[in-house]
């Protein structure tokens, strides 16, 4: 068997709704359309997609009725943490949060206005085995190097209370740690949450107001804060601030009533 493409086929209840989602988020084209029906393709190894709404008479009369569910079209990506805080700047509706599961794959997906589910994938790289201790370098290569790190805006992540932007991360240069900067308008309030990690907060303009552990601390522009891990903390901006965070890069968030951990996409 010789397989020239493929072609996903979803039987949908708004085609337009699909196909704008698709195109506006993930890059598709529409390659042929009219009436009850989309043909999009992609630059890439990316699958095809025919869209075809509800009830159309193309379909045996069996299927006509039939919706996509229990589906998920999952697309490998690059750089899964930058796709994220690309999308949810431009409101797609990511439904599940990115994450790391034990096996390697790190992904989110998103849910179209059908209720299509879009799972990005990004797999972590396989430990390479080496005879040499791990701290002693083989060789002075470009790995071993410096590394000066400038921010991009794919970086950034906004979230409804504040705005990361990544620095030093395993993703940018660094083996150890990750850094950041947070800003917050005033008023603004993050969720309560645990870090699995001690964080340093060096508040640089503003002040932030810390609640942990029951405890309440205001820390001005200047002042440096230390988190220790795994306590409920709730962050408060009383007025504009901006902080410097910095934490070992294996910190993952939890969220007190939820179960699982969440990554810091700006912190990997």
């Amino acid at each position: 068997m010789n397989v020239s493409a493929t072609t996903l086929s979803l039987t949908v209840a708004d085609v337009d709704a699909s196909r704008e989602f698709l195109c506006t988020h993930l890059g598709y084209e529409v390659a042929m359309a009219q009436d009850g029906f989309a043909s999009l393709t992609r630059e890439g190894p990316a699958v095809d997609i025919v869209l075809l709404r509800k009830g159309t008479e193309v379909l045996p009369v069996e299927q006509r009725d039939r919706e996509a569910a229990g589906l998920i079209l999952a697309l490998t990506v690059t750089d899964l943490a930058a796709e994220e805080a690309r999308l949810r700047a431009a409101g797609a509706p990511i439904t599940m949060p990115l994450r790391e599961e034990p096996w390697g794959e790190r992904l989110f997906q998103m849910t179209d206005p059908n209720g299509v589910v879009v799972q990005l994938v990004e797999w972590a790289a396989p430990d390479q085995p080496t005879d040499q201790p791990t701290n002693q370098p083989t060789d002075l290569n470009e790995d071993t190097a410096l590394h000066v790190i400038t921010p991009s805006p794919e970086d950034v992540t906004v979230s409804p209370n504040a705005t990361m932007t990544g620095l030093a991360a395993p993703s940018r240069g660094s083996a150890e740690l990750s850094t950041w900067t947070v800003t917050m308008d005033a008023g603004a309030s993050g969720p309560e949450h645990s870090i699995s990690r001690e964080q340093v907060w060096t508040v640089t303009a503003g002040a932030l107001e810390v609640t942990c552990d029951g405890r309440t601390e205001k820390v001005s522009a200047g002042q440096t804060l230390v988190l220790p891990p795994d306590l409920v903390r709730r962050v408060h901006a009383p007025e504009r601030a901006e902080a410097h965070v910095s934490m070992r890069s294996d910190g993952v968030a939890s969220v007190p009533g939820t179960e699982g951990t969440r990554e810091l996409p700006w912190a990997r």
